[in-house]
This record gives C-alpha cells, structure tokens and sequence, in this order.
C-alpha cells in the first residue's frame, strides 16, 4: 500500500484479517509431501509406533549385552575399594597400595559405539557405586593443567555438589577451579566422606552408593592422549593412592599393548592393570538382527538388497551398529513415506480393521501392485474381473493375501534358523557362517537353486552320527515355540528321527566287518603299480555293491526331509502377493542417504548449481552470471590446465560477473574493488574444498587438484 502527498503526514491502515500462525508438527511435515495423503496421519502413526517399539527393544537388548560386561568391572571395583578399606601397616601392603587399580576396556574399532557404552556405564556407576565418575576425552585435556581443571570442574559439578555443605554450595566454579592439584582435590574428598550425615547424605547413601567411594576417571580415547600428559598425571596420582581411592578406566580400541606404548616401564609399573572384554561388534549385529528383523515381533521387513547395503557398510566402513540401526531406522520412515499401502504395515487385527476402511483409490493401488498383478495373470477370467472391478471382493482378497503372509513369515524364520544349523557346521561354510548371509541369500532368491545349497547337501550327506543327532535337537527345540498347524507336523517328523538315531545300538558307517583279505589290508602290505591300481578298483566296486546300513538310510532321509522344509517354506518374499506392503525395498535410497559420495555431490552442486537452487536457470555446461561465485570460479578453473594464472582467472571473472552490465566489451575492463572481493572469497572456499592450492613455483599462480569431470 503505497501513499503519496506533498506533505509529510501520518496515515493509518487497519490491520487486514491475518491468518492465525500455526506451528506444523512432525506429523504435519510428513503428511505435506506425500503424493496420496489420504491415509498419511495412519501412516505416520504405524511409523512412530514401529519406531518406538524398535527403540525400546534396542535399548533392552543394549542392556542385556552389557551387563556382564559392567558387572565384572563393578567387581573389580568393589574388590580394589576393599583393598583400600580394610589396607594394614605392614610394608608389603603399603607397597601394594602404591598401585592404582586401572580397569582396562577394550571396546572395539567401532568408535561411534564407544559413547553409549561409556554413558550407561556413567549411569550405572552413579547408581549402584559412586557419585564421583569423571569422563575425558583426549581432544579437552592437551596438557596436565587442563586435565586436572576438566576433572576438578567434573568432580564439584557432578553428585558430589549435594554432599557438600552450605558455605561451600555458594562457591561458584571459576573460584573452585582457581587451583587446580591433585592435593586440592584430596582435601576436598576428605572433607566430603568427613562430614557429619545429613539428609542430603542419607539420601545419597540410600541410593546404593559404597562407604567411601572412589574416584572413577574414564578416558575414553586413551590412543589419542599425549604419552606425556598421561605419564605425569599417573606419577602424581600414585603419590596420593593412600588417602584418595582412585580407580582409572582405560577406553581402549585397538589393543591393549598401547598402554605400554604410552606407558614407559616406570609408570605402568605404578598401575594394577586388569583387561575386560566387552562384545565384539560382529556378534552385537548378529544379536540385533536376530531380535529385530529375525522375528515377528515387528510387522516390517527388509528386502534382501537394503539389508546387503546396511550390512557392506556396517562390514567395510566403521563397525558401528548404532549407525546399523539409524539406517534401519531410516528404511522404516522411508516405506511409511513412499508407499501408500504401507498403512496396512501392522499387526493383523489392525490391518484388518483398515482393510474394510479402504477407499477406492488405495484399492486402485493394490492393483497397480507388480505381485498382484502376477496374481490376477495366474486366475480364471471371471476371478480376473472380480478383481479388477469390484473393491469388495478386492477387500477380501487383500485380507487373506495378509493372513498368508503372516502365516508365511511364521514358518520362514523357524525353517531358516533349523537350516543354519545345519550349513553352520559344515566345513568352509557353503550357505555362510553367520545366519544374516543365509538370510540375504533367502530373500534374494530360490536358495535351492544354488551350487551352493547343492555342495552343502552333499556334505549334509556325509555327516557323523553325533553331530547329526545335535542338529536335529538344535532342531526340534527351534520348532517347539512355533509348532502350528503346518510345522506341527515337521516337529513330529523330526522328533521320530531324533528317537530312531538315538535307539541305533551298535550302528556304524559300515554294515560289514574288515577281515585280513579286505582291500582295506591290502593296501598295508607292500605291493606294485598294478597291484595298488587293482586294490583301488576293488574297494571301489565293493563300495558300489555295498548295502547302505540302516544309520545311512535315516541319514539320507533326514537330508531329503530338510530339502522339503527348505523348498516349502524358504521362498523368497517376492512370491507373496502384496509383499510390498510390508517389505521395503528401496536400496538406492538408503544407499544415497548413508553411503553418501562427497566428491560427486560437490562437482555437481559446484557444476550445475541449478539443481539444488531452483532458482538459477542454465545448462549445466554453460557459466552463468546469476550462478554463485564459487560455481562461476570452479568452471572457470576446469578451463585451465596444472597451473593457473590469477590475473587471468580474476579477469575471465569478471567477464562473467558483469556480463549484464551492457559495457563495451571491447573497452579495458576495470575490476572494480567489489568484484576482487568476491574473487578472492570464491577462491579461498574453492582452497577450503581441496580443488586448489598456493604453489612455490610462481607466485601469481594456484596449482590444480583435480583433474577430469570431478
């Protein structure tokens, strides 16, 4: 609204009608870009249930695998502390107390792991042991005096602040932090374990903490401290280890020889080392993918290509199973986003109830479904058009399509754990040692139509007795919890082979007794060329003519019957009509998000910005003056060759920057201050992205990095 007068004056406008703001929640966000959001608010239900179900399983499962772990190290805790309690005056005991007891921790190479295991350990520590728990890291502790000021500053703001009395609760920390000694800090334990009980301390004390508790320091990268730093700090604390419980936590990665690396002899000699394990990352992935995609517990499922792209890059980038269940995490929000049949993705009496809601356009997407129409190909005409054209027989079709699919992810998984069992014990591991190779090779395709599965039948064949009658209870108790009408009678099947080998008395690999003219004699006896080849060609046709014995014939069966399980139950999922509403399938697009290529992406932002900003118009090939500095600088220095000449490039420059002016291109150009500014800012970015570098060889000029398209 615009007002002109001659006179200054003030003018009034009432406020029109405003629309009120709203603030958009999450559900908001995900239901925005959806190109069917009709059931979108359902979607993104199913989609934070499954999440928070997945989560709560995740940390349950977290605290299971570590509580081994964390009881042995508050054991050695415990037994260290008493050591300090109950210490006598002889001189051998005063000598031993000269040590500090360090827990060594040996966690793994998967470092971004490390920061969950040191925080419940925090937790745990302050909950069942001692409120004084410090944790370093090596990149905040470069020298001595900052190591003692972080643990100073950590130590008087942790628990210890409610044992403290009033006076000192006024103390600020930059006067607490004012001298900074392991004696300072002696004499501020003293005074917190000295003091008279009071209700802050009945109620610390109620908490499970120890009488005297000790002081816990946790370095989490101890492979990243300086060798120095740490010697020092362990030669003062040894001084004070007969009045100030300290116990030091070593956070190792690699091995635990890197403490004497560090270490020289007389330091660690001053350190009462004990090594703890804790779980490798290869059996913490084998532990989360049993309880969360090898089970029913949670309705979605990974096709066989996404869960290969999460495990190559669990298996050969960082060892991270936290980043395993981010990209599992982010396979979940991706099918609840992308496909609109997802809203059936839930227990069955929930996707029942949804079924009878659908509308006709969700029953136009069950039809354009690849695996229902494969369906529709294999019926009779009129099945075809019922189908096809009415949405209530469609409904009933979808409900019984649901009810097989659960039923088929029932026996799935039982009848592929009892086939591991069998291929795991096979030499050189021809279906894979761990059942996630099994797994993927399942989902991908008919498993039975191997060389592989072949070569592990045929050594299937070949099995001993005691490893034979294992398997088969390994088996049985496998298809106990899930014995329904269909394993029901695989379970019978199996138990009766269980109590015939279990009866074989006297049974062995061979039904006839080697006597002294056996072929098998012969061969001890010393004979020519032609007698050796005769021998050989005996025992073979004797083999031929030889009656299997009964323990080869139930042998036999057995292989023969777990064939059948495999062939039944083991289809891949793309046999099932309506698995995509259930299995997400889009590995490119996980691919994309967690194996990101940072040097692609640069060249193609920096080549054809108009990709990411809608805004700028142009071919990718073409320079453009509306185009940012640091793209119009990049493809101008794809121009040149090994070294460039900076006048020369500050002029192309600015050719390009004022295209639009209207000069005279044939008048001397003039950089104006502006221009150079902006020059020299797109110059250092492209410097700061490692395309070029200041060289020695002339002073005016830049060295190239990078060669070709990218």
């Amino acid at each position: 609204m615009a007002t002109s007068s001659v006179s200054k004056g003030c003018f009034v406008f009432k406020p029109s009608a405003k629309k009120k703001k709203t603030s958009l929640t999450a559900a908001d966000y995900f239901i925005e870009g959806l190109k069917d959001p009709e059931d979108g608010k359902k979607r993104f239900e199913n989609c934070q249930l499954l999440r928070q179900q997945m989560s709560m399983q995740i940390e349950q499962l977290q605290e299971e695998l570590n509580v081994k772990l964390f009881d042995s190290l508050i054991q050695f805790l415990r037994k260290s502390h008493l050591d300090f309690q109950d210490r006598k005056e002889d001189w051998s005991c005063r000598m031993r107390s000269s040590e500090i007891p360090t827990a060594a921790l040996v966690l793994g190479v998967n470092v971004t792991d490390h920061e969950l295991t040191f925080r419940t350990l925090c937790h745990v520590l302050n909950d069942t042991v001692t409120p004084y728990v410090v944790l370093l890291q090596a990149k905040e502790c470069p020298g001595i005096k900052q190591l003692l000021q972080k643990l100073l500053i950590q130590l008087i703001g942790c628990n210890a602040d409610l044992e403290m009395d009033e006076e000192e609760e006024h103390v600020t920390v930059s006067q607490r932090k004012m001298n900074c000694s392991m004696a300072s800090l002696n004499g501020w334990y003293q005074k917190a374990i000295k003091k008279p009980s009071s209700p802050k301390k009945k109620r610390s004390s109620s908490s499970g903490h120890w009488q005297s508790p000790p002081v816990v320091i946790i370095f989490k990268d101890l492979e990243s401290f300086t060798a120095s730093v740490l010697q020092e700090f362990i030669v003062i604390s040894s001084r004070y280890i007969h009045e100030l419980p300290l116990v030091l936590v070593f956070g190792i990665a690699t091995s635990p020889m890197i403490i004497h690396r560090l270490l020289s002899h007389s330091v660690s000699s001053l350190l009462c080392i004990e090594l703890f394990q804790s779980l490798s990352c290869i059996e913490h992935l084998s532990t989360v993918i049993n309880k969360l995609l090898l089970s029913n517990q949670f309705p979605l499922k990974l096709s066989g290509k996404v869960l290969q792209v999460l495990i190559t890059i669990f298996l050969y980038h960082d060892f991270s199973v936290q980043n395993f269940i981010k990209g599992l995490q982010l396979a979940v929000i991706e099918h609840f986003y992308s496909q609109p049949l997802s809203v059936l993705c839930c227990s069955l009496p929930e996707a029942t109830e949804h079924v009878k809601d659908l509308s006709h356009s969700q029953c136009e997407n069950i039809r354009h479904l690849s695996s229902f129409m494969s369906y529709v190909e294999s019926q009779t005409p009129e099945i075809q058009v019922n189908l096809l054209t009415s949405d209530d027989y469609l409904k009933a079709t979808t409900q019984r399509f649901l009810e097989d699919l659960q039923s088929y992810h029932e026996n799935f998984i039982p009848v592929l754990r009892c086939l591991h069992h069998f291929t795991s014990i096979l030499p050189k591991y021809p279906l894979g040692k761990q059942i996630r190779e099994l797994y993927c090779a399942c989902l991908e395709k008919k498993v039975w139509e191997t060389e592989d599965y072949n070569s592990a039948l045929s050594l299937l064949r070949m099995l001993a007795k005691d490893e034979l009658v294992a398997t088969l209870q390994k088996c049985v108790d496998e298809l106990k919890p899930s014995s329904g009408k269909q394993l029901g009678d695989a379970l019978v099947k199996l138990e009766e082979f269980l109590f015939f080998f279990q009866n074989l008395e006297g049974e062995h690999l061979e039904n006839f007794d080697v006597d002294d003219t056996s072929p098998q004699k012969s061969l001890q006896k010393k004979t020519d060329l032609y007698q050796l080849q005769k021998t050989l060609l005996e025992m073979k046709e004797t083999r031929r003519s030889k009656k299997p014995s009964k323990f080869e014939c139930l042998r036999l069966q057995v292989v023969d019957f777990i064939d059948g399980l495999v062939r039944e139950y083991l289809a891949p999922p793309e046999s099932q009509p309506l698995h995509e509403v259930i299995y997400f399938s889009g590995a490119s697009t996980i691919r994309r998000h967690l194996n990101a290529v940072p040097r692609s992406a640069l060249h193609a932002a920096l080549n054809n910005p108009g990709s990411y900003l809608k805004c700028i118009e142009g071919e990718s090939g073409s320079i453009s003056s509306s185009a940012p500095d640091i793209c119009i600088a990049y493809k101008l220095h794809l121009e040149c060759g090994r070294l460039i000449n900076l006048y020369d490039w500050l002029e192309a420059f600015a050719t390009v920057v004022n295209a639009n002016d209207g000069s005279d291109s044939d008048a001397p150009n003039q950089v104006d201050k502006v221009t150079h500014a902006r020059f020299i800012r797109a110059v250092s970015e492209l410097e700061l992205l490692g395309f070029v570098k200041p060289t020695k060889q002339k002073t005016d000029h830049v060295a190239r990095l990078t060669w070709g398209g990218c």
